[in-house]
């Protein structure tokens, strides 16, 4: 796809970037001349990457390391965001966990710790990007949910509940904070052929292909344009909605 550098100097934060969705998100917005800070939890693992997206699309990416479940840290990730460039135009909460089980078979313990990272992580970052963005009263906040979220699937019952989750709290945000020119929306990808997701679907989902309309896995790049389109001032009257990038599936 060409560039039109459609987010030249917008100050973005995406979480969980150092694979699959979430680097596809950093790479595109840095072609479409955004400044991304790339949240990543291990120190230095996306240093290397980060230099070479920055030299590629002439731009800066700046990584960002900490636990999104980490209030205090996630609080000084915003805070030093807002200390180096004066504003935050983008918030993209990628970071997510996934589980795959039947209903019998849900660990208890797990199934909180993906709710505190799916749900309780992403209002925090909501909360404390939100403060900073009705300051300067804009801002757009894309929100990373599932077409299970949407949908229900057989086996998912815990994930699909946290990505449910994810809805609701969106379509919320949405109204409350519209008030000060902030847009909140949701991306809910289908079956995505990132490296991870490509290895269970061989061993889980092969024969899933055919409640596919389109007849593939999309591709990472797929659903960043997506968020290159809500990043962008091309979608100033969209909010509270959710965007399945799905390629017409049915569970």
């Amino acid at each position: 796809m060409k560039s039109h550098r459609i987010l030249e100097g917008k100050i973005c934060l995406v979480t969980g970037t150092n694979r699959g969705i979430g680097q596809s998100i950093v790479e595109r917005y840095a072609e479409e001349g955004a400044i991304v800070f790339a949240n990543a939890r291990k120190e230095g693992s996306i240093d290397e990457w980060a230099q070479t997206c920055s030299e590629k699309y002439n731009t800066t990416v700046i990584p960002l390391y900490f636990d999104i479940t980490d209030a205090v840290a996630c609080k000084e990730a915003i805070l030093k965001i807002k200390a180096d460039y004066g504003r935050i135009d983008v918030l993209v909460n990628n970071a997510g966990m996934v589980t795959y089980e039947l209903l019998p078979m849900i660990d208890f313990n797990q199934l909180r710790t993906m709710f505190d990272i799916n749900v309780i992580a992403m209002i925090q970052l909501v909360q404390l990007a939100s403060r900073v963005m009705s300051r300067q009263k804009s801002g757009s906040i894309i929100n990373m949910s599932s077409i299970v979220g949407v949908q229900g699937v057989k086996g998912q019952l815990g994930y699909s509940a946290t990505k449910g989750a994810v809805i609701s709290l969106t379509k919320s945000a949405a109204k409350e904070l519209i008030e000060h020119n902030i847009r909140v929306n949701a991306i809910a990808p289908g079956m995505v052929g990132t490296e991870r997701f490509t290895q269970v679907f061989e061993e889980k989902f092969k024969d899933k292909i055919t409640n596919i309309g389109i007849g593939r896995l999309a591709e990472p790049n797929e659903i960043a344009n997506v968020c290159v389109f809500l990043a962008s001032d091309l979608s100033t009257y969209v909010t509270g909605q959710i965007i399945g990038v799905d390629g017409s599936t049915s569970f």
